[in-house]
C-alpha cells in the first residue's frame, strides 16, 4: 500500500493492454481505488471530443497515458501516416485538456524510437535531439516524442506538471504475439515454437542479426512507472531501462534454446535491420526516482515463454 495512491482519481490509457495490465495490477496493489481505464469504444482519445468527455467522466487528479498505436519493424513501414497521426494528437489532445481542466499531473510515456539513428551509447537523455530518428519507426517515435516538447512549454507557460518517460522494447507475458504486428521477443517466440511443432528445418529472420537491442521486463517498466508517478516532477526526460544490450543474433539463439528448436537460423539480408544500436543510460532514473530493474534478461525470457506456452490458445491476432 503506497499512501500517495489511495485518495487519488487516476486514469490509465491504454490500462487494458499489454504494459497498463500490469501498471493496473500495481496500482491496485497500492491501494489506489478510484481507477478509470478508458476502452477506444467508448472514448477515441485521437477525436477531442471524446478527450473532453472522458475528463467529464473521470475528473482525474492523475493520467497516466500508455495508449499507443505500434507495432514492429513491419508494421511501422505499413503504417507510418496512422502512427504519426493518432499517436500525436492522442498525446497532444490529452494534455492540452488536462491543462485545461486544472489537472494535477500527466505522466506520458514517450519511446526509445524517438532517439537519433545514430545517437552514442548508451543513449543519454540529452542527446534525444541530436538527429534523426531510425527511418522505419521514425513517424512513431517523432509523434510520441512531440510530448516531450509539450510538457516542457506547458510547464514552462502554464506550471503544468507533467514527465515524460522514455522505456526500452518492452517484453513479457501478456505481450503482442501477432507475427504482422508484434515486437522482436514475442515474434522470436512465437516463430521458434511455430517451427518446433511443424519440425521446420530452420528459420528464417530478418535482417543481419547484428544490431542490438535492450529490453525491460514488462513488470519492471510498471514498477518504473509507478515510482515516477510518485516522487518526479519535472519535465526533463527520464529513461527507463536496464542498461544491457544484446545483439538480436544472440537474443534469437536464446530463444531458440528456451523455446527448444534445435535447427539453424537463417538471416534474410534483403530485409531491414531497424536501429543499428539501442542501449540505454539508466542513471537518471535511478537518481531521480530510485528506479532499477529487477529481472535479467534470460529470467525475463523464460518466464515470458512459459506465459506464451501456456496461453497460445487464447491468444488473437491484432490488427491496424
Amino acid at each position: 500500500m503506497t499512501a500517495f495512491w489511495t485518495d487519488k482519481r487516476v486514469v490509465v490509457t491504454g490500462g487494458a493492454g499489454f504494459l497498463g495490465s500490469f501498471v493496473v495490477e500495481q496500482l491496485h496493489a497500492k491501494g489506489c481505488k478510484n481507477l478509470v481505464i478508458p476502452r477506444s469504444t467508448d472514448y477515441d482519445l485521437v477525436q477531442m471530443d471524446a478527450v473532453k468527455q472522458l475528463y467529464s467522466d473521470a475528473r482525474p487528479d492523475l493520467v497516466i497515458h500508455l495508449a499507443a498505436r505500434v507495432g514492429g519493424i513491419g508494421a511501422n513501414q505499413a503504417n507510418p501516416g496512422r502512427f504519426f497521426y493518432d499517436n500525436l494528437m492522442m498525446g497532444t489532445q490529452l494534455i492540452e485538456v488536462g491543462r485545461q481542466t486544472g489537472l494535477k499531473k500527466f505522466v506520458a510515456l514517450g519511446t526509445i524510437c524517438a532517439y537519433p539513428k545514430f545517437a552514442p551509447i548508451p543513449f543519454k537523455e540529452d542527446d534525444i535531439w541530436n538527429g534523426y530518428p531510425e527511418e522505419t519507426n521514425a513517424p512513431y517515435g517523432l509523434a510520441k516524442k512531440m510530448m516531450l516538447a509539450q510538457s516542457q512549454a506547458y510547464r514552462q507557460q502554464y506550471g503544468f506538471n507533467s514527465i515524460v518517460l522514455f522505456p526500452v522494447n518492452l517484453y513479457g507475458p501478456r505481450d503482442n504475439f501477432d507475427l504482422k504486428t508484434s515486437h522482436v521477443i514475442p515474434a522470436l517466440i512465437r516463430k521458434f515454437a511455430e517451427a518446433k511443432e511443424s519440425e521446420k528445418d530452420y528459420v528464417e529472420l530478418w535482417g543481419d542479426g547484428s544490431p542490438s537491442r535492450e529490453f525491460l521486463y514488462v513488470e519492471d517498466a510498471a514498477e518504473g512507472i509507478l515510482l515516477a508517478a510518485e516522487q518526479y516532477n519535472d519535465s526533463l526526460p527520464v529513461n527507463l531501462g536496464t542498461g544491457e544490450e544484446v545483439a538480436i543474433r544472440d537474443l534469437a539463439e536464446l530463444i531458440a534454446k528456451e523455446v527448444g528448436f534445435a535447427g539453424p537460423i537463417k538471416w534474410d539480408t534483403t530485409k531491414p535491420n531497424g536501429q543499428p544500436r539501442r542501449c540505454l543510460d539508466v542513471t537518471r532514473a535511478k537518481e531521480l526516482f530510485g528506479f532499477q530493474a529487477r529481472h535479467r534478461l534470460r529470467e525475463g525470457l523464460k518466464k515470458t515463454v512459459q506465459w506464451f506456452q501456456d496461453n497460445r490458445s487464447t491468444l488473437r491476432e491484432v490488427q491496424f
